[in-house]
């Protein structure tokens, strides 16, 4: 694993050592780090493929019918 020096604001870094202190799901700031930029990766693929997709004429929803679709369904979800 790269070892990496960053700055981060005070807003930042008080909400990393909160979350970290309060949920017990990571065991520092850096495993958060991480999985927050893994989470972003995940998110950033799924877009490129909704684009890929939508110009490839797959679909014939627009961009907000597929996140009125998708909000509902989370929904559905979570209820």
């Amino acid at each position: 694993m790269t070892r990496q020096s960053i700055t981060l604001t005070e807003q930042n870094d008080l909400w990393l050592r909160k979350h970290v202190e309060l949920t017990g799901e990571y065991a520092s700031k850096s495993e958060l780090i991480n999985d927050l930029i893994r989470r972003a990766r995940r998110v950033e693929m799924v877009n490129e493929k909704l684009a890929t997709a939508e110009l490839s004429g797959f679909t014939s929803q627009s961009e907000d019918d597929i996140l009125r679709e998708f909000k509902r369904d989370l929904a559905k979800k979570t209820s």
